[in-house]
């Protein structure tokens, strides 16, 4: 609970994962992928109740020998590619009712902290904003990007009057790191989306951005964990 409203956590994971076969189950530094969002979860300050809604036993039975709340088995229809992300969270809300907020945490993001989880929530709250999402800086600046036209020459993808700024004077510019979304359910309910003009931001860094979607990705995260490990 934080500031008097009760949050629910939900970690979505479907079992027809198609560029990772398996992925949400597959073993990291020792441990499934899921369980390191289920032990973030458990370690927050403000979550009061963290369900997994997953559409596959056993990725149902994993969860729960990692101590992970399975409640009910999510319809099929509601874990295709092309599902929008937050139709399984408007679901568990639907089944699990009696909470005032709700957070979206994805297996993929493995490195995220309960510092993490907490801190967006607490920007949140502080903000008086109904929504929060975890972003953070981008490697790249959208300024110095273009596409290629069909005639094969440049073209800006964003228009600038003075193309020669120094890169140290281009404005930072952030990208969603997808490990966080919180949101207000009822508003939730509402825009059926965590992102508009009225969502905070909770900056990550780096380090803990990893969202892993392809082999490699799942590489660089062990490897990451396991150089922390170390110290």
């Amino acid at each position: 609970m934080i500031d008097g409203r009760t949050v629910l956590a939900v970690i979505p994971a479907r079992g027809g994962s198609k560029g990772l076969p398996r992925k949400n189950i597959l073993p990291l530094a020792g441990k499934p992928l899921i369980a390191w969002s289920i032990e973030c979860a458990s370690q927050s300050k403000y979550i009061d109740r963290c369900i997994v809604s997953t559409d596959d036993q056993e990725i149902a039975n994993v969860a729960r020998e990692w101590g992970g709340d399975v409640p009910f088995l999510r319809p099929t229809e509601l874990s295709r590619d092309d599902t929008p992300g937050v139709l399984p969270v408007l679901h568990a809300v639907e089944q699990i009712g009696g909470y005032d907020w709700v957070v979206l945490l994805q297996p993929t993001s493995p490195l995220r902290t309960s510092s993490d989880v907490d801190g967006c929530l607490k920007t949140m709250a502080d903000a008086g904003a109904p929504a929060c999402v975890s972003v953070t800086l981008a490697e790249q600046s959208p300024f110095l990007m273009y596409t290629i036209t069909g005639t094969g020459t440049l073209k800006p993808v964003l228009d600038r009057a003075d193309r020669h700024v120094p890169r140290q004077r281009l404005p930072d510019v952030y990208v969603l790191n997808g490990a966080v979304y919180a949101a207000d359910i009822e508003w939730l309910r509402k825009t059926r989306s965590f992102l508009t003009g009225e969502t905070a931001a909770y900056v990550m860094p780096r380090e803990r951005s990893v969202d892993i979607d392809t082999p490699d990705d799942f590489r660089t995260a062990e490897t990451m964990i396991r150089a922390s490990m170390r110290f």
